[in-house]
């Protein structure tokens, strides 16, 4: 099932919403390629948290 915006899975509610909607994105992706929601989900989330580290938002230091 693919998420979106303001409908994706609890365990992603904790997120800022820059973070989540990555991890969103990823996941989703993940999805395509044939991934089961659980898996999608851990490696979305794992690579969402790398990607913020890596690009940090405008202002943040």
């Amino acid at each position: 099932m693919p998420w979106r915006k303001g409908d994706y899975p609890p365990s992603l509610k904790n997120f800022e919403p820059r973070v989540r909607n990555k991890a969103v994105e990823i996941a989703n992706a993940l999805l395509r390629d044939g991934y089961d929601e659980g898996r999608a989900i851990a490696i979305a989330t794992s690579q969402a948290k790398e990607w913020n580290e890596h690009h940090p938002s405008e202002g943040k230091t």
